[in-house]
């Protein structure tokens, strides 16, 4: 998609040239100055009652007289902040994204000055509107013929919405590869194909890649990640990327995903009502795989590692059982007693992999826990850390990035949860708090870092008729990243 900037015509927007227009206003009441033929079509369309002063309402107008381009989508947003933009302009996209529009000028009246954060926004929804999953599925409906946008702005205002297209692009795209693998099927979708996928980006992007295979896991001693990993006819893959963006010696910034690209539960079977879902138990994998596009096609002066242990969790006569004890990378030993909690096994095995890149912190990012969903819902994702500073950065990060998360407690009380008569720790501890547990558990592999964990159950992927991943938090992590490059 092409995103650029149009400088606001003297004669005004009822002479931009484009297949549609796209017009965003501030709710409860219609905005002074607007060309005569915009600014009547409004009226009798709120008038008419078509068109309601409310946030979130739109109304697509065909062939308004005086105006140039043919087709004239209006949205209402609630006020000028990039959140309100956002909303209004999936609301304003949605009616045109199924027409025969190519070119669409974007402009907005009401709502003050624009900034570099709506013109990334325009980027990330335009890039999510028109988004169609068709690998598996060749019924699926032709893709949108939109494909240019163009914001109108002001002279001065010009360069600040050009770099905000930049980064627009960039995360976009980061989003895009993140929700294309979450959304294969799980026999597509394999150790085996993130590991390719992973090659490919580095080929494009100019990443540095090493997949590590079972031998190389043994040879280092995961014991936890080749539990999880025995059962299955896929091979495990451990997946190593590089950003090299500023000098040799500047430590790194490490992004662990978990890349469990089927979760059953193991012996611990889960129920089977939306089993099928779990597929998306890779959405922390696919999250490391779009932040570091979104890296390199910035090209970021920063040093980033993605790490990706990738394997499916499956029952059989080899898998691991409710009572076996496991001896992890670091040495400590784990007591299993269930086996769908698998994500934490396959995480501290990379996070103690982390600690050889001396890095500058370190945050993974997993589909951990339903308690996080029971928890936060499906809006924000849950934030554990044990630095305040490196919380307040992830939290601000999701603030700009619009991909939002909230910070939980870790206790030490918590931490009694997870004693054992017979390992140095058990990989659950009771139903209560069980997010808090679960980082509890990764938190005792970190202790030679700044260390973050983003759990993602909930808004990683959407259920029901829009069911599909989503593709954060790559805004988040890259928003993060930016400000680390400063």
């Amino acid at each position: 998609m092409d995103f650029k900037t149009l400088i606001a015509p003297k004669d005004g927007l009822c002479t931009v040239a484009a297949d549609a227009l796209l017009l965003v206003i501030a709710g409860k009441v219609l905005p002074d100055g607007l060309d005569a033929p915009l600014a009547q079509a409004l009226k009798a369309a709120v008038d008419a009652g078509d068109l309601s002063l409310k946030a979130g309402q739109a109304l697509y107008l065909h062939h308004v007289a005086g105006v140039k381009a043919a087709r004239v989508a209006v949205a209402v947003a609630a006020d000028g902040q990039a959140t309100a933009w956002r909303k209004a302009l999936a609301a304003g996209l949605g009616l045109l994204k199924g027409g025969g529009a190519q070119h669409v000028a974007v402009a907005a009246s009401g709502l003050g000055t624009l900034g570099d954060a709506h013109a990334e926004a325009l980027a990330s929804v335009a890039d999510a509107q028109t988004y169609v999953y068709r690998h598996t599925k060749p019924s699926a409906p032709p893709a949108s013929k939109l494909a240019r946008f163009s914001l109108v702005c002001d002279k001065a205002d010009a360069a600040l919405l050009e770099s905000g297209f930049k980064r627009g692009r960039a995360i976009a795209a980061g989003v895009a590869l993140a929700r294309e693998n979450a959304n294969r099927p799980g026999n597509h979708c394999t150790p085996s194909h993130l590991a390719s996928e992973a090659k490919a980006l580095a080929k494009s992007h100019g990443l540095k890649v090493q997949v590590l295979d079972r031998k190389d896991v043994e040879k280092l001693g995961m014991g936890a990640f080749l539990a999880v990993a025995q059962a299955s006819k896929q091979p495990l893959k451990f997946i190593v990327l590089r950003w090299n963006g500023a000098a040799k010696s500047a430590p790194p910034v490490v992004l662990v995903g978990k890349g469990i690209t089927f979760d059953t539960g193991g012996i611990s079977l889960k129920p089977a009502p939306e089993m099928d879902e779990m597929k998306f138990d890779m959405g922390g994998a696919a999250s490391v795989l779009g932040t570091l596009r979104a890296v390199a096609e910035l090209k970021l002066k920063l040093n980033v590692v993605g790490l990706i242990p990738a394997c499916e969790n499956m029952p059989g006569g080899a898998a691991v059982k409710p009572g076996d004890v496991v001896t992890s990378l670091s040495g400590q030993t784990i007591e299993i007693l269930n086996t769908d909690a698998e994500g934490r096994l396959v995480l501290c095995d990379a996070l103690t992999y982390a600690e050889r890149f001396k890095p500058a912190a370190v945050i993974d990012i997993a589909t951990l826990t339903g308690a996080c969903v029971i928890a936060l819902g499906h809006h924000r994702s849950g934030l554990f850390s044990s630095s305040d500073a490196l919380a307040a950065e992830l939290l601000a990060a999701g603030e700009r990035g619009a991909d939002l998360a909230w910070r939980m407690p870790l206790d030490e009380a918590y931490d009694e949860a997870l004693k054992s008569n017979f390992a140095d720790m058990g990989n659950v501890g009771g139903r209560a708090g069980g997010s808090i547990t679960a980082a509890k558990f990764l938190q005792r592999y970190t202790a030679k870092f700044d260390w973050a964990h983003l759990d993602i159950a909930g808004t990683a992927w959407t259920s029901g008729q829009a069911k599909g991943g989503t593709g954060r938090p790559v805004p988040l992590l890259t928003h993060f990243l930016l400000a680390r490059a400063g």
